[in-house]
């Protein structure tokens, strides 16, 4: 068996815990949605496909690295981008292999049922909290 270098296992910790962070925090993010919507029982969901959707987080990290100089709000709308183009890939790349995809947005501003416009506030600030994490796992040396 390969030993595994411990850049690689750094990032396989990494991944999985933007993966685990991601689920987290979209069933507490759909759970609250249900609230508003009036359900009380603050159903919250996700699909385990998500996890290594949001561990691909770990490739930002170089990113975050590279554009730590540039003012906030071009840092968010760098990473709402790159997050729309990751939601909207994979989810066209899991409709061909699994006939369908997890997501299907239906509101007017969706593009293909992929991606909403919609959402951008929520992924502009996911993405500018994605650089907190980033910072606590280096500060940590997780």
């Amino acid at each position: 068996m390969l030993a595994m270098r411990p850049t690689s296992l750094r990032v396989l910790w990494r991944f999985l815990i933007y993966g685990l962070m991601g689920l987290t925090v979209e069933v507490v993010y759909t759970g609250i949605a249900s609230l508003l919507a009036g359900d009380l029982s603050m159903h919250g969901f996700s699909f385990l496909v998500m996890l290594p959707i949001y561990g691909l987080a770990v490739f930002l990290e170089p990113l975050h690295r590279s554009i730590s100089h540039l003012p906030w709000w071009t840092r968010g709308l760098i990473y709402l981008m790159l997050i729309w183009a990751v939601e909207y890939l994979t989810g066209m790349l899991l409709r061909l292999i699994l006939g369908a995809s997890p997501w299907n947005y239906t509101d007017p501003l969706n593009i293909d049922g992929l991606i909403t416009l919609r959402m951008a506030p929520e992924w502009f600030l996911a993405g500018l909290g994605f650089e907190k994490i980033h910072d606590f796992l280096d500060r940590h040396r997780i």
